[in-house]
């Protein structure tokens, strides 16, 4: 065809001016094929949007997004609506559309992500971030690891890391091989291919398409389960956040980075009933030997299997910015914690956890775990980011919970 068009310019101005009308025609025709074919990808859009949204918790904020106000009927019947005659209207509903596929896009590539409380704690104390990962259409999951919440087991029967992780282990273990699609509808699917024709996203669309993992959060002793599951699951982990968390490296024990900051006057001033000089509090041995805290669930004489903070004392090491209505639920919600699982050693390889996409997010009016101490442990193991909290003490999820919010959110968008 190219050929046959190149003889016909060459000839006379009639033949060139024939041609030339006959090629005028042929744009017009193309044109209004193109014209066709977009209102038919906005048709197929505006369902698809009418189908996401009529499954979403928030309609209403979802459709104002969208910004469309046509209704459904004569969306659906081109010759109801004048302005899908108008091959200007068309243009314009259309780019509206593909701005409301790009924001419906953002929300619905819905990622799951779960909560893994520190010592003490449980599933419960996530209740603010779970609130606003679900309204950001994250997927979030909090967990009671064993002897912990509402689990019903013994914190003296937990012994290892394995143990308590338990319930991370199973969640994971449960978690399909190929779960790529699962959470999206046939729409959806729809929408981030024709996106990624029309260069909504560029090559980032696929990459949500392909987020088949899932992101573990991990606070304070809850990073050594988020280490154990990144060296036994590191494929169906996509990202680990250690959440002023114990991110120690192989052959360490969770304990040693507390061992660590006991060490501290920063940690000692906050205790006021502890009677034990600082250089008593060296080591995890000397812990286990002169720590009234300790809890000996199988008789004195036995190693101890937990210890417990006094609650005024947690106050003032965990909570000492956090509001008061959220110190009242720990106060009451709080359970000893399992020694085990702090005086085990990890065991880490470079192949399975140094392979882990790994965040740490420092929380810097720590007076549990102090941020020199925090700074050390990223210094040592270096993650793919750091990120700090400022004005936070160890439970930003109280005292901070906008700020960890904004700080999940963009872990969790970092390709």
């Amino acid at each position: 065809m190219g050929n046959r068009f190149s003889c016909k310019t060459k000839g006379g101005n009639h033949n060139g001016s024939k041609s030339s009308r006959r090629f005028g025609g042929g744009n017009r025709s193309q044109r209004k094929l193109q014209s066709d074919e977009e209102l038919l990808h906005m048709q197929a859009l505006s369902l698809a949007i009418q189908h996401h949204q009529s499954s979403q918790r928030f309609e209403g904020s979802m459709s104002r997004r969208i910004g469309g106000s046509t209704s459904s009927r004569r969306r659906n019947n081109p010759t109801a609506d004048p302005n899908l005659a108008n091959p200007k209207s068309q243009k314009q509903d259309l780019i509206k559309a593909k701005k409301g596929v790009a924001r419906v896009l953002g929300k619905s590539c819905n990622q799951k992500i779960v909560l893994i409380h520190g010592e003490g704690l449980g599933a419960w104390c996530w209740y603010k971030t779970i609130a606003l990962l679900e309204e950001s259409g994250m997927l979030p999951t909090a967990l009671d690891l064993t002897g912990s919440g509402i689990d019903l087991k013994d914190t003296n029967d937990v012994t290892s890391l394995e143990d308590y992780s338990k319930p991370l282990i199973d969640y994971l273990q449960n978690l399909p091989e190929d779960d790529k699609v699962t959470h999206m509808s046939i729409f959806i699917l729809f929408m981030i291919i024709f996106a990624q024709v029309e260069g909504l996203y560029g090559n980032n669309c696929f990459t949500l398409l392909g987020r088949d993992q899932v992101i573990l959060v991990g606070h304070s002793s809850g990073g050594a389960c988020v280490s154990y599951a990144l060296e036994h699951f590191q494929q169906k982990i996509s990202k680990a956040i250690f959440l002023c968390g114990t991110m120690v490296a192989d052959g360490q024990k969770p304990f040693d980075v507390f061992a660590e900051e006991i060490s501290r006057a920063r940690f000692l001033r906050s205790i006021i009933l502890i009677t034990i000089l600082v250089s008593q509090l060296g080591s995890a041995e000397t812990f286990m030997k002169e720590s009234k805290f300790l809890i000996h669930g199988n008789g004195k004489d036995n190693p101890p299997t937990g210890f417990m903070f006094e609650k005024q004392q947690m106050r003032g090491l965990y909570f000492n910015q956090s509001p008061t209505k959220d110190i009242a639920l720990a106060m009451v919600s709080v359970r000893p914690i399992p020694l085990g699982p702090m005086m085990q050693p990890l065991s880490l390889s470079k192949e399975k956890y140094g392979t882990g996409r790994r965040f740490y997010v420092q929380t810097l009016d720590d007076h549990a775990l102090s941020p020199d101490i925090q700074e050390k442990l990223v210094r040592e193991n270096p993650p793919e980011g750091v990120f700090k909290i400022k004005g936070s003490d160890h439970c930003p999820f109280f005292s901070k919970p906008q700020s960890l919010h904004k700080i999940l959110l963009e872990i969790a968008q970092i390709a």
